[in-house]
């Protein structure tokens, strides 16, 4: 399954994309966010069952999210300095132990400390998943990291799918079935886990390569470059996470929908933003990343001032429509940052996941509490102007012309 293809003596290292992996690793993507999509999308049986206010399922995401944000970056410098393949069964171990402490939680702070343990299991899981992923590339970097990002993206829309389905009608403690989904990945990650030990090896035994991901900009500039980012990651998911934790209750309050046509149309949603994920890749790696940045988020705009004030039915569809363009950006994002940084992938990965999480869980815990005060239609409101941070990409060096300029130098 090696990606690395042979090279005679003083020819330098070649590879092709390895598409097997690059599928194992997705679906095990898919497996570990469709588990961990779970969570939110049985937020109204939670409330419900617990008598828990939006401040309470705030505090649920917040939980979640902040245990992957903070870990993140640090598995990822961890392994960039020393690769751990196998940390990717014992990251979905995580999750499934903390999927069958929440199909048997009897009390609020249970509910936190399963919350908890699906985000230990994304710390573990996303950067050296994100590592793989650009390993297999074959140098189709955006591609590779889109066809891995999507998986999680499709996992994340059938998670709310199988909830109105399954959970809905049979209860918390059908959460429990799902724990087969997690085993299943805890075996193909092991799968990759070997690979990637071989890979490596195979790397470390051939002729290297010149260096072709460096780049000449000065220091100053890079670090500018991965504030402007960060900011651009805050201005994404705070919208985001708008969506993501209380759309079904906006539709059930603004249209009076029952939960389950509520979850089939956060299903809609959430199938966009896979969608959008699939396509902001390969469209970096043809167009440049800077461009399909500064298109997704800055052109999401007019869709999110539209949004507050349209009926159910252009609801569903300009929902759609902000969740395709504003999820092109992260693919790209991440792949930039990783040229901005070469040598530092897991590090830049788990820092950017790690955002990602953090600020979608503090985000939906501050909503939440704006909601309790406000209602939701004003949060929508609110979050309607974020993709105007957009306009700092401006300040985006042009990396890919860069980087082309850098190659031809050093073959002259």
């Amino acid at each position: 399954m090696s990606t690395i293809q042979a090279a005679a003596p003083g020819q330098t290292l070649r590879e092709r994309t390895s598409y097997a992996v690059l599928t194992m690793i997705s679906f095990c993507h898919l497996l570990n966010d469709m588990i961990q999509s779970l969570l939110p999308a049985i937020y109204p049986i939670l409330k419900g069952n617990f008598h828990l206010d939006f401040g309470q399922i705030g505090l649920i995401t917040f939980t979640s999210q902040l245990t992957a944000s903070v870990l993140q970056p640090v598995v990822g410098w961890f392994t960039d300095r020393r690769p751990q393949p196998f940390s990717l069964s014992i990251g979905m171990g995580f999750t499934l132990l903390g999927l069958v402490m929440l199909s048997t939680a009897s009390s609020f702070l249970l509910i936190l400390a399963a919350a908890a343990m699906v985000g230990i299991g994304s710390s573990v899981f996303h950067p050296e998943s994100s590592r793989v992923a650009r390993m297999a590339s074959g140098g189709q970097h955006g591609f590779a990291q889109s066809f891995f990002q999507v998986g999680g993206n499709a996992g994340s829309a059938l998670g709310p799918l199988l909830a109105a389905f399954i959970v809905v009608p049979h209860g918390q403690g059908s959460l429990a079935w799902f724990s087969l989904a997690a085993l299943l990945g805890m075996v193909l990650l092991g799968k990759v886990g070997l690979w990637a030990k071989g890979h490596r090896a195979a790397r470390a035994n051939a002729p290297k390569a010149s260096d072709h991901d460096a780049h000449s900009l000065p220091a100053n500039k890079v670090k500018w470059s991965i504030a402007i980012l960060v900011v651009l990651i805050f201005s994404k998911y705070i919208y985001l996470a708008s969506l993501t934790s209380y759309y079904t209750f906006y539709l059930i309050s603004t249209f009076h929908v029952p939960v389950q046509s509520a979850q089939v149309y956060l299903f809609v949603f959430l199938g966009a933003v896979a969608l959008g994920t699939i396509l902001g890749g390969p469209i970096g790696d043809r167009v440049g990343r800077k461009y399909v940045i500064w298109c997704s988020i800055l052109g999401v705009l007019p869709f999110t001032l539209a949004l507050p004030y349209a009926n159910l039915t252009w609801t569903v569809i300009i929902s759609g429509i902000i969740g395709l363009i504003l999820a092109s950006a992260f693919p790209a994002i991440v792949v930039y940052a990783q040229e901005l940084l070469p040598g530092k992938v897991g590090m830049i990965s788990g820092l950017f996941f790690g955002l990602a999480f953090g600020t979608a869980g503090i985000a939906a815990a501050l909503l939440g509490e704006l909601a309790d005060h406000t209602s939701i239609g004003f949060v929508y409101r609110a979050c309607a102007f974020m993709p105007l941070l957009g306009l700092l990409t401006v300040f985006l060096p042009d990396i890919d012309g860069v980087m082309r300029r850098d190659a031809k130098m050093r073959k002259a």
